[in-house]
């Protein structure tokens, strides 16, 4: 299941757990043995949705377990669960509709936009959080430049709450050739027009790997001419959007060592979909991939 159908399910049933029957990790060797301690040069994270038929609680103890102790896309209602676990939420969702579709280059969206992140930008910062996502939205017959106006006019209403605020609004790239047709913010020089547009320190972009590989390549070039425009970095293996090993194209070590050499401090979550037989093997992916990551 994409992102975009997740949002959908959580909007309908308001619960982060999928209808499929939940496999204690209990008893795991995955999750019991000892684990070796990390480098700490990358701050990890992993999203909630590719992980979503575990319980959040199950989660947030498995990550724990694994030697991280952060989750992205979560929303305000399932913050007390994080810190009841000692998680950080690294990427906020506003309580509102989080549509990818729908977004700040379409003017008649603003007013259901600007009053999300008015009373979520306040929330995120008292919850002791930073990072809130956004969406350009599609195109829908819309040229680049008009996106771009749109988008502005609409941002700046919200930015100077951000900045009073402490908190980074990020717009997420993501790619319109495969998962998300005709989405609007699916180039990098695109994102990074409307950073130098908005002038705002606050707002930067999501840089998604695995997105961005797909819809113009050329990924650590990208990130070092770009990562004063880059607040925060997705995985996912290509093709397919799922484990990050040897099985697909990308080769994570070089591109971790890139992001670190840029100076970046923020995190880096795990957004592949798993492939394992049953929930153990989901876990030992993510382990997987946290040690590929961790340079």
């Amino acid at each position: 299941m994409e992102r975009r159908g997740m949002i959908k399910n959580l909007l309908l049933t308001g619960t982060a757990v999928a209808a499929s029957p939940v496999i204690s990790l209990a008893g795991s060797d995955v999750v019991t043995a000892k684990e070796e301690k990390l480098k700490g040069n990358i701050n990890h994270s992993v999203c909630q949705w590719t992980y979503n038929f575990l319980p959040l609680d199950e989660l947030c103890r498995a990550v724990k377990k694994i030697g991280f102790s952060a989750i992205d896309l979560v929303g305000p209602k399932d913050w007390p669960t994080l810190q009841k676990n000692g998680i950080f939420s690294s990427m906020c969702y506003t309580a509102g509709e989080n549509s990818l579709t729908k977004g700040w280059n379409d003017p008649s969206q603003h007013a259901r936009l600007i009053k999300d992140f008015t009373e979520a930008i306040p929330l995120v910062a008292k919850a002791g959080y930073k990072n809130v996502i956004t969406f350009s939205g599609n195109r829908a017959g819309m040229d680049d430049e008009t996106g771009l106006k749109n988008c502005v006019t609409g941002l700046k209403q919200i930015m100077s709450l951000a900045e009073k605020n402490g908190v980074m609004v990020q717009m997420e790239l993501l790619n319109s050739k495969v998962n998300h047709k005709d989405y609007m913010c699916d180039k990098t020089p695109w994102g990074v027009e409307l950073c130098k547009r908005l002038g705002s320190p606050n707002f930067k972009l999501l840089y998604d790997i695995y997105h961005m590989q797909i819809d113009e390549g050329d990924v650590i070039r990208t990130i070092q001419d770009n990562h004063e425009y880059i607040g925060h970095y997705h995985t996912g293996g290509v093709p397919g959007r799922h484990e990050i090993d040897d099985s697909q194209e990308l080769y994570y070590p070089a591109i971790m060592k890139a992001i670190l050499a840029t100076g970046f401090k923020d995190y880096v979550a795990q957004e592949f979909i798993p492939t394992g037989k049953d929930n153990g093997d989901k876990i030992a992916s993510l382990k997987n991939a946290i040690k590929i990551c961790d340079v």
